[in-house]
């Protein structure tokens, strides 16, 4: 696998050379375009406006159009100078928790690793000490002419970079989304029978239990045209609750919720572990021990956090 960026992880006086790594794998069916009616592929270049002449991308610059219509044109050195250290350098300001981050500022997920064998040492050093702290570090760094803010925390026997939105990308839904139930009250029973509906679906997170079911729906789609067969079509959402029907619509459902959740009960958890043989164990080991225990917030507990966890169960 490429690395999509290298440079120097940084924390204090210690710098370790580093590789990122895309974590995400993209199982995206990817389509060509064509006219409709022919076999003719619809192809986009880089054309000079004025001349109709096709533009090679090391010929290529960027430019700021002002308010009068003018452009202010950059080279890429020049965006590259104005960080100076940035471009290769992934310097950890702070730590924080990990549960204080509200999801929201999560955006792409990569591994982050050692450049070389040498450095394993220091970057174990690292890993190890984020693990035993269960605490992340906030990060800045500069990819693709652009800066990133960065949550860097350990994850299973690798260093997990998280990059995160600015504070000032998010949006206030109080002012882009002028039909927020501000005013509606939640009444009495209906509030109960829906913190009820809530109850009987909860459920482990096991992420293997989901699928991207559109793209399985488009690959069929492309097996039967191949064959010349026809898909049958989703099936349409169903009609939007009526007000005066929604007591019983969520009986209904916190019934439903409680049956498929009392058929699909599972054994009951295995006998503990000794105490002794948990550090003997992986994490992946440690998190699917926890979740026949139902141990609570696993998800985000590092290793020793699992350990201590585990032993207090």
């Amino acid at each position: 696998m490429r690395p999509v960026w290298s440079g120097s992880l940084s924390l204090g006086l210690v710098t370790v050379p580093v590789r990122l790594y895309s974590a995400v794998e993209d199982h995206t069916v990817h389509f060509r375009q064509f006219q409709r009616g022919t076999e003719d592929r619809i192809r986009y270049r880089r054309v000079n406006e004025r001349t109709g002449k096709e533009v090679g991308y090391e010929d290529i610059v960027k430019g700021y159009e002002l308010d009068n219509g003018e452009y202010v044109v950059v080279e890429p050195e020049e965006l590259d100078e104005i960080a100076p250290g940035r471009s290769k350098s992934l310097d950890i300001e702070s730590f924080v928790e990990l549960d204080a981050i509200d999801p929201m500022f999560f955006d792409k997920t990569y591994w982050l690793a050692p450049a070389k064998d040498e450095f394993e040492r220091p970057y174990a050093l690292l890993l190890e000490a984020m693990d035993s702290s269960g605490k992340a570090g906030i990060a800045k760094f500069v990819m693709r002419g652009r800066e990133y803010l960065a949550l860097v925390r350990s994850g299973d026997g690798v260093m997990v970079l998280n990059t995160l939105h600015f504070a000032a990308d998010l949006r206030d839904p109080a002012e882009q989304l002028p039909d927020l139930p501000g005013k509606a009250k939640a009444r009495g029973k209906e509030l109960d029978m829906a913190v009820s509906l809530i109850d009987a679906m909860s459920d482990d997170w096991r992420p293997e239990d989901y699928r991207d079911t559109y793209t399985d729906r488009v690959r069929e789609l492309i097996k039967a045209k191949k064959k010349g067969d026809t898909i049958t079509p989703a099936t349409e959402p169903g009609e939007p609750t009526k007000v005066v029907d929604l007591f019983e619509a969520l009986s209904k459902s916190v019934e439903s919720g409680k049956a498929k959740k009392k058929s699909g009960a599972k054994k009951p958890p295995a006998k503990k572990a000794a105490a002794k043989d948990l550090s003997s164990l992986s994490k992946a080991d440690l998190d699917k021990l926890a979740r026949e225990r139902n141990i609570k917030g696993r998800s985000k507990m590092t290793r020793a956090g699992l350990e201590k966890a585990l032993k207090a169960s």
